[in-house]
């Protein structure tokens, strides 16, 4: 028997939990090497020992026991170096015997098991070194891959008859801890295969894209395939470049133009470790000196180091000797862990190597030594973090090995947390706590002093999106945040990384952006939809034709970035046309952005900026996108200080609807010109563009649609048009309307204007699309005319908003007069009820938060104020006002409502007014449920409604209604059931 390996079993070192027991092995069979020696080593207490150690706390090393135990026997045959050199020897003859498939795969895993159980027996018994320990896993993990990419190449220039030699003209590049030659004893293998068509040699060059990326995806399932012999490596190839885009093998020559223009400072850092681990080993070297330029940069201007440090800060080491939580702790990317010695390691290699080669090593313990060569880190601090290094990566190792797991976050139950500790050697599991935290203290106060002299970002938390994995403290700070999909979250925020948008191609724009993330984050988080605000900002970056300036000033203005996030989470179409139109941005920072809007500011911008742009127009089409481009400017304007408090819904009608109007006056005569160009016109007034509902009220809102009804007037003796196409008065306006239609509605490359409701107009849908003037008078004539009450009803918000001003006076006029007719104050009583009952069963209300059609609504303030002008117009035409608000004060100015009621009612219409322009703002398809609602829009609907709670809100919300449909029944809904009972009773009597 070997000497050394009974002799290296001591048995303090390997506690075993009481209860446990021995359970014998299957032995060799004679004629096995070492199988005298194996019964030997099990014969002696101390053999006994360590395999009840392996099976009390590894049910992976007990099942290689079981299968592999020839293993035992070599080991305590001969030294360790020489059994793992005897296994990979045997895995090479496999390959060079040419076995098929199957059979070597089957070889493959059969030595991966074999190598994984000496190399655990070396770590317990301390055999070997962990550089030993790590060299033997990665030089498995080489001739492996190596025999897979043999094998396949073969079997490729067999089946397509290539030329070429082995695997000439492809190579695999180890990255990571493969590529250090670090692999810890449950690693993954990180790959980038790159291949070189001219040297590869195919026979059907057309092809070769396709063959590359079978062959490879063939080569990782040899390795990583789980069989009946188990797995391999698992195989990761997503530190290629730009993995989400790219196929799984790439030309040599894309990979160099990725790096040269669009690689990354993370990618830097992960290239330092990069080489050649299969295939053609030559063209890898190749490719890696031609990178080296950019991965060692000589000089490094300011904006690079800063990249640099920015990665860092991202992940957020807090200053100073924070007391670490041993229990539940991730050792590798947790603070103190294994990355955080590698990442002080990298980051300075990166900021010296350039002009240092010395410093151009892979494995991290050699970097410490030579950057202390070097003099950028005292002797002490190299040799406290190589210690650390060795410490935590052995108990890294003891993590994976209980169930041969891609684990490094230690228990979080006592009883766990125990059996770990025992099986790293510690019979009290306090001290095992003790050792744990001091390595992780000292890590992460070396690393913090590293970049002591870097600003901290502010995050609060971890944010690290280099590289190409979830970060899991990053996704905890995400959820943290606010959002609901922080997955979804981190993987876009590595493709503005990777420069997949024009707006982050510049390596100056993802530098600024990664200052920024914070922020960003921060400010979407606090939004009313995290996640919404986040797929919008997105959607508004990739728009965008450049990033720098932008960023730039975001990061001099940090209250402009939380007021796109603002606006990206709380109002989509507000965030839809800031996405169409950055420049926005621009006016934002103007001084006169945050004054409040008014009708009167209206008419000035008008005639500030509309007209240039009109005059600047080259043809129709340029009027349309630019009336769209400033009546959508100014509705984003109104919008954000709807948002912002500085007007309200109550305030905001006038100057909303004087942007809409001022939006027909300028498209609608260019559409009547350019219809004119075709038919000429008819002799006459012309037509007339008559507004209902909220804009015949001055009352538009965020999300109003346009009520519109179009008269004309022709001459007496008018037969039709005098144009190149001549056709009669008739159809020329409904034509004409219909091109009226079509130029406020039609969706441009500047968006949208307006909706058109047309069907107010004289006999609703039956009616044609316009009306002449005499039809439209005699339509509300009570005696002569054809309206129903609800149609006088919406007369009563109705007046002229376009055309020639003559005509525009003689409509108003015959408006006012339709109104002003003596009416049956019972009829127009029943007649509203049955009107406000028909809509309740169309539109019941879906919630309280419905605030237009629920009982005590919008609805039933509008058709009060609407019946008591009808009823009251004839002896005090005063009362009338197309605003519901104006003809309130109205009527009760003139004793015709009560001064209480008129209060109370005007109170409410406002409270309805502000909550529905904030919720049309704010809210998925304009509606608020405070069940699903996020937090950011709950706190606003509760400004809005003055209150410090949703519950108080409600209750508000709710009393107001009640008050409102008390006055409507006490008004309307009383009465009309008393006048129902007279008639009914008269027809009984009768």
């Amino acid at each position: 028997m070997h000497s050394g390996l009974l002799e290296k079993v001591d048995v303090s070192a390997l506690p075993i939990p009481s209860g446990a027991v021995f359970d014998p092995l299957p032995e060799p069979a004679p004629d096995t090497p070492g199988a005298a020696a194996f019964s030997a080593f099990l014969d002696d207490a101390r053999g006994r020992h360590l395999i009840t150690f392996i099976q009390a706390h590894s049910p992976y090393l007990s099942t290689l026991l079981r299968r592999e135990p020839q293993m035992l026997a070599a080991l305590a045959a001969r030294p360790y170096a020489d059994v793992v050199a005897a296994v990979l020897n045997d895995l090479d003859t496999a390959w060079a015997a040419g076995a098929p498939e199957r059979e070597l795969m089957s070889a493959l895993r059969r030595a991966k098991r074999q190598v994984a159980l000496c190399v655990a027996i070396g770590d317990l018994l301390d055999l070997c070194s962990l550089d030993d320990i790590t060299a033997s896993l990665t030089t498995l993990a080489e001739r492996a891959l190596q025999c897979a990419c043999e094998h396949a190449f073969a079997t490729w220039r067999r089946e397509t008859g290539s030329d070429g030699t082995g695997c000439q003209g492809y190579v695999i590049l180890g990255m990571g801890k493969f590529g250090g030659g670090e692999l810890n004893y449950s690693s993954d293998i990180d790959l980038v295969a790159l291949y070189d068509p001219p040297t590869l040699k195919a026979a059907d060059p057309d092809r070769m894209r396709q063959d590359m990326i079978r062959l490879t995806r063939q080569i990782m399932r040899l390795m990583d395939e789980r069989t009946a012999d188990g797995y391999v490596f698992r195989t990761d190839l997503r530190l290629r470049p730009d993995p989400s885009a790219t196929p799984m093998a790439l030309t040599v020559s894309a990979a160099e133009t990725y790096y040269e223009s669009l690689g990354q400072n993370w990618e830097r850092a992960a290239m330092i470790k990069a080489r050649p681990v299969a295939g053609d080993i030559a063209l890898g070297e190749g490719f890696l000196a031609h990178i080296r330029p950019f991965v060692w940069r000589k000089y490094l201007d300011f904006a690079a180091i800063q990249d640099i440090h920015s990665i860092k800060r991202q992940i957020n080491a807090h200053r100073g000797g924070r007391t670490v939580e041993v229990d539940g702790h991730n050792i590798k990317i947790g603070k103190g862990g294994i990355r955080e010695i590698e990442f002080f390691a990298q980051t300075q290699q990166l900021i010296w190597g350039g002009r240092q080669p010395e410093l151009r090593e892979r494995k991290t313990c050699s970097v410490l030594h030579a950057l202390t060569q070097e003099g950028h880190v005292a002797t002490q601090t190299a040799d406290e973090m190589t210690a650390a290094y060795h410490f935590l990566r052995r108990l890294e190792h003891r993590l994976q090995m209980i169930d041969d797991q891609q684990t490094q976050t230690l228990p979080d139950t006592p009883d766990r947390m125990d059996a770990l500790a025992r099986f790293s050697g510690y019979a009290d599991t306090d001290q095992f706590r003790d050792d744990v935290r001091a390595r992780l203290t000292l890590v992460a106060n070396h690393y913090a002093q590293l970049f002591e002299e870097s600003p901290d970002l502010g995050s609060g938390g971890a944010l690290v999106f280099t590289g190409v994995e979830d970060d899991p403290e990053t996704l905890t700070t995400l959820s943290e945040m606010g959002f609901a999909n922080p997955s979804h979250v981190a993987g876009r925020v590595r493709v503005w990384h990777h420069g997949r948008y024009r707006a982050t191609r510049s390596e100056r724009s993802r530098q600024i952006l990664t200052e920024l993330m914070p922020h960003l984050l921060k400010a979407l988080g606090d939004t009313a939809d995290p996640d919404e605000a986040f797929a919008r900002f997105d959607s508004f970056l990739s728009g965008l034709p450049s990033g720098v300036q932008l960023f730039s000033l975001f990061q001099a203005h940090p209250a402009l970035l939380e007021l796109v996030s603002e606006v990206l989470g709380s109002a989509p179409r507000l965030a839809d046309w800031m996405a169409r139109r950055p420049a926005l941005l621009d006016s934002v920072l103007s001084g006169d952005f945050f004054d409040p809007i008014t009708a009167e500011t209206e008419t000035a911008a008008e005639d500030e900026e509309l007209h240039v742009a009109l005059e600047q127009a080259r043809d129709f089409q340029d009027i349309l996108d630019a009336v769209r481009r400033w009546t959508n400017d100014r509705k984003f304007k109104a919008g954000v200080q709807i948002m912002r408090g500085i007007v309200d819904g109550d305030s905001v009608g006038p100057a909303l609807s004087r942007i809409a109007e001022t939006g027909l006056e300028a498209i609608l005569p260019a559409a009547e010109k350019e219809f004119a160009e075709q038919h000429g016109s008819v002799p006459g007034h012309g037509v007339a563009v008559v507004a209902f509902g909220k804009l015949g009220g001055r009352e538009l809102l965020p999300r109003s649609d346009l009520d519109l009804v179009f008269v004309y007037d022709v001459a007496p003796d008018a037969d039709g048009s005098d144009g190149p196409r001549p056709i009669g008065p008739q159809v020329y306006y409904l034509r004409l309307c219909q091109r009226f239609i079509t130029a406020i509605t039609t969706e441009t490359g500047e968006g949208s204007l307006y909706e058109v409701d047309n069907r107010l107009r004289p006999s609703g849908k039956a009616g044609p699309l316009a009306t002449q003037l005499d039809g439209f008078t005699k339509y509300y004539d009570l005696d002569e005319g054809e309206a129903w009450t609800w149609e006088h009803m919406a007369l009563t918000r109705a007046r002229a908003v376009y055309g020639a001003a003559d005509l525009c006076d003689t409509i108003d006029t015959a408006i006012r007069n339709a109104l002003v007719q003596r009416r049956d104050a019972e009829k127009v009583i029943r007649d509203v009820d049955d009107m406000r009952q028909r809509v309740a069963r169309e539109f019941p209300g879906k919630s309280d938060w419905d605030i237009k059609y629920r009982p005590g609504g919008l609805v039933d303030i509008e058709f009060i104020a609407q019946a008591l002008q009808l009823i009251h117009a004839a002896d005090d035409p005063t009362v009338l006002s197309p605003n519901t608000a104006i003809a309130l004060e109205n009527l009760a100015r003139a004793g015709k409502l009560d001064a209480s009621h008129a209060s109370a009612l005007r109170q409410a219409l406002a409270l309805w007014r502000r909550l529905q322009a904030f919720i049309r703002l704010t809210g998925k398809d304009g509606t608020f449920d405070p069940a699903d609602a996020p937090a950011g829009q709950i706190r606003a609907i509760q400004h809005v409604v003055e209150t410090d709670s949703i519950d108080a809100a409600l209750v508000r919300v709710s009393e107001t209604a009640n008050e409102v449909r008390s006055i409507y029944n006490s008004l309307i809904a009383e009465p009309a059931d008393g006048y129902r009972a007279e008639d009914n009773h008269d027809r009984e009597g009768t």
